[in-house]
């Protein structure tokens, strides 16, 4: 990868704190009566809440856009139905290539889910784990903790890496991996004190199978999801509790967020009588928004999002301004002086005036719902326009046994209806057409099911093609 830029004066230290498969409601400042989050909680009223943050609806995905500040569609990472083939190609820029091209230190600690299969340690190709990606330390999975490989040909749950290196060749149990991330984070919160760092702590938890310490276990109101979920509470006070120890606090800028919404309780798809999928108390909530991860609805892609900077950005601060994962990388890169690669075009924006409170306006004007390589609809202001489509939409695999057919375009005013419960487009016919512009321009540039967009990433310089994937229903 080329280098880009150097630290200008004195960069922040960056930690973003990212969860797997966590709900909208599931924590008390987000409105959770039932899981207890006291350090998390703190952190929002010691800074910026936000509650129109949106990010993919699937793992994989939602990661491929936050690394690269770009719709997955365009950098040819549109779903995780292939996600062991289908990762970003190896000449995109990740934020950890960005920082590091800066002066940071980076490591991940947690979930990478951006791996492909090759002939390295586990079965994974070496060239697509983090230590190749910008990152100077790994410690957690390729691959999410319910996923099972073949070590020494034996099928074992994913194993745990550090760096290149397998230490824990696979368990049925997952109790110990948040304890064990929180040790490691906190070793490079340590480690790396007397210059810039950024840490990705990427949680496998609250994605099933579930895990908690025997200090959590069997303590939380809610079940087995709020025990993951209370004790990443504690993990991020075990993080916020070292900055402050070590007198880093006022110049390390902490982001709480997930990565889409929750699993659902659901049979759809399955044989009459069958039972759910998995208990409800092993999922999350995403209230009061429809729907739950794999979903356009905004249950799938709205997630909390929570920012702290003390002495830089403002406490008890909340906005209903829109932004996205895709935004992340821009804005860590000019709090850090970085260079972002001036080759190619990003989805992001840089919000660094926003959070800082320079501006009460976001940069981002929209957000385009994908589900797959499926353009589903766009949300810009209070307005999201969902456009029709099948039940089971071809192209989506596995996860479309649980999308609905929509026969008609939807209208909905998310401001009023979160829920998504009631179709204003016969009302709204002028902020209707509005949208579809934006849809026509998006489908162009980006591409759809059957549609190759214009500013796809194309490093190989050979002719690229999506296979059609399925027509979708005429527009009434």
């Amino acid at each position: 990868m080329a280098l880009y830029g150097h630290v200008h004066g004195s960069a922040p230290n960056i930690i973003l704190i990212f969860t797997d498969d966590q709900g909208y409601e599931d924590l008390g400042c987000f409105g959770s009566k039932t899981i207890k989050t006291p350090n998390i909680d703190k952190m929002a009223a010691e800074g910026l809440k936000l509650t129109n943050f949106y990010a993919q609806p699937v793992c994989g995905v939602s990661r491929a856009a936050l690394m690269t500040g770009s719709y997955p569609i365009r950098i040819a990472e549109p779903g995780n139905l292939k996600h062991l083939h289908t990762v970003p190609h190896a000449d995109e820029t990740t934020m950890a290539e960005v920082l590091k091209a800066a002066g940071y230190a980076t490591g991940i600690i947690g979930k990478w889910h951006l791996t492909a299969r090759g002939n390295g340690p586990g079965g994974f190709d070496p060239l697509t784990m983090p230590n190749a990606q910008g990152f100077d330390y790994f410690y957690g999975t390729p691959l999410f903790n319910g996923y099972t490989v073949r070590v020494d040909d034996v099928k074992l749950r994913v194993p745990v890496f550090r760096n290149q290196d397998i230490v824990i060749k696979g368990t049925e149990s997952w109790d110990h991996i948040t304890a064990d991330y929180t040790r490691e984070a906190v070793e490079f919160i340590s480690g790396n004190r007397d210059r810039p760092f950024f840490l990705y702590l990427a949680h496998n938890m609250p994605h099933i199978p579930l895990g908690a310490s025997e200090k959590f276990k069997g303590k939380s109101e809610y079940g087995p999801y709020g025990d993951a979920i209370e004790e990443i509470d504690w993990s991020t006070g075990q993080i916020l509790g070292k900055l402050k120890e070590l007198g880093i606090d006022e110049n390390t800028l902490v982001v709480y967020t997930s990565d889409n919404g929750p699993w659902v309780e659901t049979t759809a798809g399955m044989k009459p009588g069958a039972k759910p999928f998995i208990p409800r108390n092993h999922s999350g909530s995403a209230a009061p928004l429809k729907g739950w991860k794999m979903s356009a609805w905004d249950g799938g892609c709205k997630v909390p999002f929570i920012v702290r900077w003390p002495g830089k950005i403002a406490a008890k601060r909340s906005s209903d301004e829109l932004l996205s994962t895709m935004d992340l990388l821009p804005t860590f890169a000019k709090l850090a002086g970085a260079e972002l690669p001036a080759d190619r075009t990003l989805d992001g924006y840089d919000a660094s005036p926003f959070l800082l409170g320079k501006t009460e306006a976001s940069p981002r004007d929209d957000f385009f719902y994908y589900t797959g390589c499926l353009l589903n609809g766009v949300r810009s202001d209070r307005w999201k326009l969902v456009l029709p489509r099948p039940a089971n939409p071809p192209g989506t695999g596995w996860w479309g046994r649980m999308i609905e057919a929509i026969p008609e375009i939807q209208l909905y005013d998310l401001n009023s209806d979160p829920g998504e419960t009631s179709n204003l487009a016969p009302q709204h016919p002028e902020v209707v057409a509005d949208l579809l512009k934006r849809i026509a321009a998006a489908r162009l540039e980006l591409g759809d099911m059957d549609t190759v967009g214009k500013g796809a990433r194309n490093f190989d310089n050979k002719p690229r093609s999506i296979e059609s994937l399925g027509k979708r229903p005429k527009q009434k």
